[in-house]
């Protein structure tokens, strides 16, 4: 992805590199003024400050013990206010990230009132401060991106640093907030955060309602360019699909027609400099009456890029786009990458090259869609965690029908359940799952985490809109019996900005499969849980459709981050962003593009995975260990790093304890499962050079 064009860096860049010329003001004598970004939509800008009582950054006034409670209340439920969706949205983010289980390491090894050396001292974790919240726009009126800055009480002007919080998935603006947002409130940082154009964008199209930038509703034609999102249908086109698929939901990441992840970079940039000039307008001096001045120049701010899953994919991206010196560095946990893969860049492991690495996500979501339902059958897969709403004999049911299928259309071989299941984990294996992910292939399916990003990117990647029915699925809402398009007693869109994630199944909105005018929960809509639907979406990478390849080659990065100190955790049993395909990859292809520049290291968890929120369900307390406590590890050695000079240990991998014992009733999680990262991982180095990484088995 190219470099952001000149024209929209903020004037403060300009007078950075043309301070003589007294940018600004017009006259060579002039201080330079602080002036927002030019794509800042000025009127969608609000200031909020919190007292770290009734209200504050980190919890919404809820502090630790209201973060791990039940979900905060509306005053008026069919109305909820600004403040009461913000508390809803930091309650949800905050927990979707972590585990906030007491025994699984909340409120001992992190939380609100663990302290940056990891002792309990913080008390409730309230922490006051400032919020500017605003739109970024091209001025076309239709990206409105989110950005958000949190200015903590105790930032020092003297010592300024920054922590991006770009959001993980299609989440709201506070989609990092526990993930990256804590740290960096915790060490007196301002907080840059974006939703990176997607954010909980719905659009309910039976009512033509929508949400604005801080989740109220509004008519989509009333809100206009205010909106967050609306779907951009002609009204006939909209009154028809309204008429043939009732109750049905457009999403601004799957149905923007923008395929919002190339901007994902850019985005985290931005966010940056509107800290910038947050910053420069809280801490700089006026020049008159009523203008600041610019206290800091571009790079004059300790600057990490944070964040996990997409957000740390979002990172990368902006650290490699970045020219301008805005970053400093960069810590991010599984991110979710796309790479231009060169042919000499290899991934080995315990020797053994790794046949499939650094495939787009539009390759592996589409084929682990179409076979983790059978693969899930498979002898290797059995005991793993359940994390269905249907019975157990459906999903049985599904599995056996999906084989049959697959062994029809030639997709897997053998007679038998077992064979055919053996042979769709292998094929699974091949293309770059690992082994130690085995059991996750049933609940990453079953779950509908699989199906719904293969569904949301590939609407994102073919710039569909909510009427093409992309391979037949549509989000809507669904009865017990999984019919769609029924009326549910309350709109989900109240609450669909507190409590949402971006990506249906969500907030009571589903993935519906079409078949008929009506639809089905796409898990019923046929035995063998909507297949045709499945093979559709395989097909538009498979078979090199030009708007998804087209679209994929936008969003791929080269690995260069330009000599900037990198940190990049991942989990070795992560099902949804398979660790061969992200840091692996991406570790091999920046030692060819920066050689013995690179700062890069990279720290693989063994017994860890994609969703740490999922380590309080039974199946995964016992087996796995959170991946967020080696983030936070990464964040401190990487302050040491910049601050005082400390060396950042190598790769490595970093070997675990699960916890054991029952599933459902794990013991306590404690630093006996958690080796440090070592500053000489001996046998556990990853070794890497020449686009060659060796990774220890």
């Amino acid at each position: 992805m190219p470099s952001i064009p000149s024209l929209r860096f903020t004037l403060a860049a300009c007078c950075a590199s043309m301070l003589a010329s007294g940018c600004g003001h017009g006259g060579d004598s002039s201080p330079p003024v602080n002036t927002m970004p030019n794509f800042i939509v000025s009127n969608s800008m609000t200031t909020v400050a919190y007292d770290g009582n009734t209200d504050d950054l980190l919890t919404a006034g809820l502090g630790k013990t209201g973060l791990a409670g039940n979900a905060p209340g509306f005053a008026n439920p069919a109305a909820p206010s600004a403040a009461e969706l913000r508390r809803l949205a930091i309650w949800s983010n905050y927990r979707a990230l972590v585990d906030i289980t007491a025994n699984g390491g909340y409120g001992r090894f992190w939380g609100p009132n663990i302290d940056l050396n990891g002792n309990d001292t913080l008390g409730e974790g309230k922490i006051p401060g400032t919020e500017y919240l605003a739109y970024a726009d091209d001025g076309s009126g239709r990206q409105n991106v989110t950005l958000l800055v949190q200015v903590p009480a105790s930032f020092d002007p003297a010592n300024p640093c920054i922590v991006t919080a770009t959001s993980s998935g299609s989440r709201g603006v506070y989609g990092a907030i526990s993930a990256a947002g804590e740290w960096g409130l915790k060490r007196g940082c301002a907080v840059a955060y974006t939703d990176k154009g997607g954010g909980n964008g719905a659009h309910e199209l039976i009512t033509n309602l929508v949400t604005l930038i801080d989740g109220r509703l509004a008519n989509a034609g009333a809100a206009g360019v205010k909106s967050l999102f609306s779907a951009n249908l002609a009204p006939s086109t909209l009154a028809s699909f309204n008429q043939a698929f009732q109750n049905r939901y457009a999403y601004k990441h799957a149905h923007s027609q923008q395929n919002p992840e190339q901007d994902w970079g850019k985005d985290t940039l931005e966010a940056i400099q509107f800290a910038y000039w947050a910053l420069n307008q809280q801490f700089a001096p006026l020049v008159d009456s009523s203008r600041h001045g610019v206290r800091y120049q571009p790079g004059g701010i300790t600057t990490i890029a944070a964040s996990v899953s997409n957000g740390g994919g979002a990172s990368l991206a902006a650290a490699e786009q970045d020219t301008q010196g805005w970053i400093t560095a960069v810590v991010v946990g599984e991110p979710q990458i796309n790479l231009n893969m060169a042919p000499n860049a290899q991934v080995l492991e315990g020797g053994v090259r790794i046949a499939s690495a650094g495939a787009p996500l539009a390759d592996y979501m589409t084929y682990a869609n179409l076979l983790q339902p059978c693969a899930a059958a498979a002898s290797a897969a059995a005991g793993a965690p359940y994390l269905s709403s249907l019975p157990s004999t459906t999903t049985q049911s599904i599995r056996v029908a999906r084989c049959a299928a697959l062994a029809g259309n030639n997709l897997v071989s053998g007679g038998d359940l077992a064979t055919q299941s053996t042979d769709a984990l292998n094929r699974l294996h091949a293309a770059g799952y690992e082994t130690d992910s085995d059991l996750l292939q049933a609940p990453m399916w079953d779950s509908q985490a699989v199906p719904a990003v293969a569904v949301t990117y590939a609407n994102a990647y073919t710039k569909s809109n909510v009427a093409d029915n992309l391979c037949g699925f549509s989000f809507g809402t669904t009865n017990a019996q999984g019919a769609a398009g029924v009326t549910p007693a309350l709109s989900p869109m109240p609450t669909v900005f507190g409590l949402g994630n971006g990506v249906p199944p969500t907030n009571g909105i589903n993935l519906v499969f079409n078949i008929t005018p009506s639809g089905v929960d796409h898990r019923l809509a046929t035995a063998d849980a909507s297949f045709t639907g499945a093979l559709c979406l395989r097909a538009l990478w498979a078979n090199g459709d030009v708007r998804m390849q087209t679209n994929v080659n936008a969003i791929r990065v080269n690995a260069n981050l330009h000599g900037k100190p990198a940190i990049i955790v991942q989990g070795r049993s992560d099902a949804l962003v398979p660790v061969n395909h992200a840091s692996r990859a991406y570790l091999a292809m920046n030692s060819l593009a920066e050689g013995p520049k690179s700062q890069l290291s990279f720290y693989e968890v063994t017994n860890a995975q994609h969703f740490d929120a999922f380590l309080s369900t039974a199946g995964f307390d016992n087996r796995f260990v959170p991946l967020h406590y080696y983030n936070l590890q990464a964040l401190n050695l990487m302050w040491s790093h910049l601050k005082s000079g400390a060396a950042l240990p190598p790769s490595q991998v970093i070997r675990t304890l699960p916890r054991g014992g029952t599933p459902g009733a794990g013991p306590a999680l404690s630093t006996s499962n958690l080796p440090p990262i070592a500053g000489s991982p001996a046998s556990n180095a990853i070794k890497v050079g020449a686009g060659i990484v060796s990774v220890p088995r």
